[in-house]
């Protein structure tokens, strides 16, 4: 009953598209109970449509009211055809097409008809192209033509671009162009049209003229026999109007050949269970064709098995179901590939901007690490430059002392040319006072160079820790440098123990120029009273005046400026004597 009430609801629903069903509701569903014979419930039908006629679309639709007050009451003791056909009146006038077609009124109907059979199970309806070339391979077999494979390959390829089918007054229009029966008049494929429409929608396996005996008169008369699934029957003539008898097939019955006899030729017998049917072919191949037919007809009842075209139906449905199944299944597949292939290049991305920012940090580091690196060594090399310059002006203010003093012995000389011994008295104080002062510039020189060379042993020390604590990758790299400063700290390290030696050696050179002093001061003492009459070119060493001194090239002057002022005026005051 199932597959009955979807092959009426395609029918029904062409109608039910149609028709306003909000106003013709009604009408349709009397007509439905008419052709369907069932039980017409007009009480049913107004409670139904009571609250203004909410129509289809509503919780009022017309389609519950179809299916619990009309379908499901259908028992299948209707004739088909004349349901069909009241569908057909309803919907053909607004959809079938105006232009000019090759078939006719009824030869529309039927195709719509076979069109409502083979369509696909869902709405809207529409037939798949595998649908459609089996119908036309059928109809071109009808018409005793060959088929055209090329040319409905192309057609399928234009078709498949734009949808996936036909509808039904799109599949009327297909074969009523001709495009698929060119060459072939309007009777051959009506003929082709109604022998198609007999197989598929009327069940007609088989049906022709031959003779059948009586079971009373035992007489041979023509009869238009029709193969049906589980009944044969034979008629006048083959327009079916005039009704003989029925022959009931079942899984019981069975077919066999007869010899020839009573001048009938091409005999065979149909066994039953009641009854026994003597029935005679035109020709041997007739013979042969209608056992073959009976015979499957009687297998496929005892199977419980469909009709051959309609078993090949349900094949191809699940055929292309399976496809479909396979399709989505391999769509999924490749979606979750797509999508496994899209993570990893996502994976494969993150992976590689990783190590792209890896090597930017490590690439930054390495440039940091440089750039440190000559910075070390840009203040190494200054630092050096610096050491160097300081050791130059050193020598050159060595030099300038040491000119300085030359010069002033040579004044000192000039001067006290008569007092020779104590000029070198004199010479020996201020040598002593000299030297003290050169030794005391030159260990306050070497106590600076000795607390700038700790700061920097100190300094170097910290860096030194400071390039152990760095990463063993660039200690690998600092290690050489570490080494050159390592022999740079030695060499530190003995200039310092050097200027170290020259700074006990200055102190050294300081008690010797103490002692020199003291024995100066005492010959100074035993000469004073021996020059106390002398004009006196040089005067005692005694404490300084707190007046500012004289300074000269040679450095600071031995008398004051009031001093030289009186001895000058004594000099000109004896001259002036002399004279």
């Amino acid at each position: 009953m199932v597959g009955l009430k979807e092959e009426l609801l395609k029918s029904i629903w062409h109608a039910f598209t149609a028709l306003d069903l909000d106003r013709s509701g009604k009408v349709l569903s009397h007509n439905l109970c008419t052709v369907l014979n069932v039980p017409h419930d007009p009480v049913a039908l107004e409670e139904h449509f009571r609250d203004d006629d909410e129509g289809p679309v509503s919780n009022q639709g017309y389609m519950p009211y179809l299916n619990k007050f009309i379908l499901e009451r259908v028992q299948g003791n209707f004739d088909k055809v004349e349901f069909n056909r009241m569908c057909w009146t309803l919907c053909a006038k607004k959809n079938l097409s105006k232009s000019p077609l090759l078939i006719s009124d009824e030869d529309a109907f039927k195709v719509w008809v076979i069109f409502n059979f083979l369509s696909e199970d869902k709405y809207p309806l529409i037939i798949v192209p595998e649908e459609i070339e089996y119908l036309l391979k059928k109809l071109t077999e009808a018409m005793g033509a060959g088929w055209q494979q090329e040319q409905f390959d192309h057609y399928k390829i234009a078709l498949n671009t734009s949808r996936e089918g036909l509808s039904a007054w799109e599949l009327i229009d297909l074969i009523g162009s001709g495009q698929f029966s060119k060459g072939m008049d309007r009777q051959t494929v009506s003929m082709a049209i109604n022998e198609v429409f007999n197989e598929l929608i009327l069940d007609v396996l088989k049906q022709g003229y031959m003779l059948k005996k009586g079971h009373k008169r035992k007489n041979w008369t023509e009869r238009w026999f029709v193969l049906k699934p589980s009944i044969i029957s034979y008629y006048v003539s083959e327009d079916l109007k005039d009704k003989k008898g029925d022959i009931i097939l079942d899984g019981n019955c069975c077919v066999e050949a007869l010899p020839d006899k009573d001048g009938k030729k091409c005999l065979f017998l149909i066994k039953c269970l009641d009854k026994s049917f003597e029935i005679s072919a035109s020709d041997k191949k007739k013979k042969q064709e209608w056992i073959q037919a009976i015979q499957t007809t009687v297998n496929l009842l005892r199977a419980g098995s469909p009709p051959p075209h309609k078993e090949a139906r349900q094949k191809r449905k699940e055929l292309r179901q399976k496809l479909l199944a396979e399709q989505e299944e391999l769509e999924r597949q490749m979606k979750e590939l797509q999508t496994a292939n899209e993570n990893k290049q996502k994976e494969l991305e993150t992976v590689r901007k990783q190590l792209e920012a890896a090597a930017a940090r490590a690439a930054e580091e390495e440039k940091k690490r440089l750039q440190t690196q000559v910075e070390l060594q840009d203040r190494f090399s200054l630092e050096l430059e610096r050491e160097k310059m300081v050791r130059q002006k050193m020598e050159e203010q060595v030099a300038q002392k040491s000119s300085e003093l030359e010069q002033y012995l040579q004044r000192v000389r000039e001067l006290e040319e008569m007092y020779k011994q104590l000029q070198e008295a004199l010479e020996d104080e201020k040598q002593a006072r000299q030297d003290e002062e050169t030794v005391r510039k030159l260990q306050a020189r070497l106590l600076e160079e000795e607390s700038a060379k700790r700061a920097e042993l100190e300094k170097w020390h910290l860096q030194q820790q400071q390039t152990i604590q760095m990463t063993e990758a660039e200690k690998q790299e600092l290690e050489n440098q570490r080494m050159i400063k390592e022999q740079a700290l030695q060499v530190a390290m003995q200039q310092l123990e050097q200027l170290e030696l020259e700074r006990k050696e200055a102190l050294e050179q300081y008690e010797e120029v103490k002692k020199k002093l003291e024995m100066a001061a005492n010959n100074t003492k035993s000469w004073k009273d021996k020059v106390a009459h002398h004009e006196g070119l040089i005067r005692l060493i005694e404490p300084g005046s707190k007046n500012p001194h004289l300074i000269t090239n040679w450095g600071p002057a031995a008398f004051t400026e009031a001093e030289l002022e009186q001895r000058q005026k004594s000099w000109k005051g004896k001259k002036a004597t002399s004279e």
